[in-house]
Order: C-alpha cells, then structure tokens, then sequence
C-alpha cells in the first residue's frame, strides 16, 4: 500500500479502488475501435455507436459566441445564471411545450450540463439509507451519486413487452417506504421510446401516492419526428411532485459547450441553486447568451429532425432486409434493437456484448449493446455525413457489410 491508497473514499472502493477498477463498455469498444483502425487503415469504421449529433452548432449560435465572448462584462461569474438565459428558457417552454406561467427567476435556473444538474439533485434529498428508483438500461449519473451519498438504487427494467415503459406495480412495498427520488429519461435513451401523456399522468399519480419526487431527463425531449413536444411538466400536478432538465447538447448540436437549465416548483429550485452555488460558478456568460439565441429559434431544432427522420428512413430499411427487427422510433436519435441469434456458421452470441464485439470485428460496424432487460444493439443516426447521397452510401456499404456476416434471427 502505497502513500495514497487509505486515503481514497470508501464510496469508490477505498483502499481496494486500483485493484478493483472496472473498464466500462464504452471504454472496451473505443479501444476495440482504435485496435480495428490500426489493423484497417483504409477501410472506415461505420460508427453507429455516437451519442451526440455529427454537425457544429447552427453559425449563428457560434457567432453570437464570438460576438459575446469578447464584451468585457461577460467575463464575469455567471454563479447561479443570467436572467436573460432564464427568461429565454421559459418562452422555449411556452412555445414547444405550452408551459404556461413559469416564474423565469423562480421556476427556471441553469447548469453546466444536465450532468451537472443530475449530479446535484441527490445532494439536495438524498440521506443514507434513502432510495432512487431508476428506469434502466439508462444513464447512471443520478443513481450513482445516490450511491456515494450512502444512499441505495432500485432498478426498474424497461422491458420490450412493456413498450420500454417501467412497470411501478412491481416496486415491493418497503422499497416505497424508502424511496425519495424517481429518474426517468423520454424520449429514452436507449430505446427511442416516448412518453405519452397518459404515462405522464400515471407518474405523477405514482408520486403523490407514494410521496416520491419525480426527475424527469428530458435532454432528447425535441427530437421527435410527429412535431408532438411533450413535457413531464405539462401533467396536471406534475409541477408540484417534479422537475424536469432540459439540455441544449442534444437538440441543438452543443454537446461540448454544457448549458442545460432545470425546471420545476420553487423550492425545488431553490434548493438546488443553494447546492449549485457552493459547487461551480456558473456556465460561461457568452455561452449563456449563445443559448439563449438556441433557445429563441427552435427552428434549428427541426433541422436537425428533418435529417434524422430522413437517415431513420435509410437506416430501418436496410436493417430490415438484413433481418433485425427494427423500427423507425418517435424520438431521440437512436433506434434499439434486439441482438441476432448468431451466424450460419454456427457461432452463437452469448449476449449483446458479444454480438456489438463480433459486429465490430467482422463488418466494421461500431453500434453500442445493452444487456440490462434483454440483449439490444443502440443504433444510432449520428454518423458522419456531408449530405443525403453521402447517407445513401454509408447505408448501402452498412448493407453490404452486415449482409456478409451472414446472421441469423
């Protein structure tokens, strides 16, 4: 044991953390990728495996930055936000989701991401021994910090035969009892499921009956392709038992810029602005008002849909005449689907990791598995493409490649 090893935190395995380090899936299939690019020079990889969009952000938001970037008042901290971001963020609301009489100082505030913000919530409500119900497959951040916090995390499957909905029914009682925070993500992340209004309704009905406070992701909520926006917040009651993150990462091609705002009952934002204020300074003054240009032209938005939609339309066919059961989704830029028995050689895969692996090995094809409620491959429609005929030709050579491998269903 060396000088730092009995120092580390038990919430990250103490003094057995080295020893018991754990190479994520993500981390395994970069590495895999990066092995296959070398062995493979001149042949691309089709990556059907990225998570964020495969375009800049609109000019206009990059050019407000520059704009901003160099006012002499922006160079200040931003602490807990600018009132201009705020009050954009509520007319985005009133506009695509008709949320109406939102306080823009009371209801709204920002985040460096809604990472950040996912990572602060539990910080506000969870005590040792408290429980987070969390939909998976999913994104772990919320559940997570419940753990280093001391408190305890309740999966709840997202089964196919559900539609991707969580079954609440299935909860055991003295789980309830314990329960202080519940996560769910539409238009969801894997699955490309959306919620619906009547979902909506039987949340909030869930958290009132079992005194649990709602989180509601909603960082894909305008991607969806029917021009159908829909919020958690716009249920009846749903105000009073949540809140709701809103990103502009996805929807607006910012994933690295970080500017997100949380919505939701003022004491819920008032007690995360107080969590907020001792943990970061706020986002970037100029990044803030480059916001809040996104957020006044949503048109952007539709941009971006109108592409996905068009590669969806590609992308589910081909993989159709391949043989995958798949399906155009609603929402988000993923489309999920369930894993091949194996090949005609025989060769039978064990789950979704391994068939993602003999994917990637075989065709050159990157996609991302998921083994939480049956075995899936995540396939997304963000790879890189300068134009439709350029998507054309992707499709066709992913075509030709999986068709090669001769799979079975």
């Amino acid at each position: 044991m060396d000088f730092f090893d009995n120092k580390i935190a038990n919430r990250l395995n103490g003094v057995n953390f080295f020893k018991k380090s754990k190479t994520y899936k993500f981390e395994k299939i970069k590495k895999e990728k990066e092995k296959i690019k070398k062995s493979y020079p001149n042949i691309p990889i089709i990556d059907l495996g990225v998570g964020e969009p495969d375009i800049p952000a609109h000019i206009e938001i990059c050019k407000t930055l520059c704009s901003e970037c160099t006012k002499p008042e922006n160079r200040l901290y931003a602490d807990n936000g600018i009132p201009e971001f705020q009050e954009a963020a509520a007319n985005f609301l009133k506009k695509l989701y008709n949320i109406k009489n939102l306080d823009p100082y009371k209801n709204i505030m920002h985040g460096i991401g809604s990472k950040s913000i996912l990572a602060m919530l539990p910080l506000c409500f969870i005590n040792p021994g408290d429980i987070t119900l969390a939909t998976v497959p999913g994104y772990p951040i919320l559940s997570n910090y419940t753990k280093f916090l001391g408190g305890d995390v309740y999966n709840i499957p997202l089964y196919k035969e559900n539609n991707f909905y969580p079954d609440f029914s299935k909860i055991p009682k003295d789980i309830l009892k314990k329960t202080k925070l519940l996560y769910i993500n539409y238009p969801n992340n894997p699955t490309g499921q959306i919620a619906t209004r009547e979902f909506y309704e039987k949340v909030v009905d869930f958290a009132y009956k079992n005194n649990i406070l709602v989180v509601s992701d909603a960082a894909y909520s305008a991607i969806v392709f029917d021009n159908n926006h829909l919020s958690f917040l716009s249920v009846d009651g749903a105000m009073d038992v949540g809140v709701e993150i809103h990103s502009l990462s996805k929807s607006y091609n910012m994933t690295g810029w970080r500017l997100a705002f949380i919505v939701g009952n003022e004491k819920i934002i008032k007690v995360y602005s107080n969590i907020k204020g001792y943990t970061d300074s706020g986002q970037f003054r100029a990044i803030q008002k480059a916001g809040v240009y996104a957020l006044n032209h949503p048109e952007i938005i539709k941009e971006n849909c109108l592409r996905y939609s068009r590669r969806f339309d590609l992308l589910i066919k081909a993989l159709k005449e391949i043989g995958f059961d798949a399906k155009k989704p609603k929402g988000t830029f993923y489309t999920y689907v369930p894993i091949p028995k194996g090949t005609k050689s025989g060769y039978k895969f064990k789950n979704a990791e391994d068939a993602s692996n003999f994917i990637l090995k075989n065709a050159l094809v990157s996609t991302i598995p998921w083994d939480d409620a049956g075995s899936f491959l995540r396939i997304s429609v963000t790879f890189e493409a300068k134009d439709y005929e350029e998507e054309k030709k992707i499709i066709n050579e992913l075509k030709n490649r999986l068709k090669r491998l001769k799979l079975v269903f």
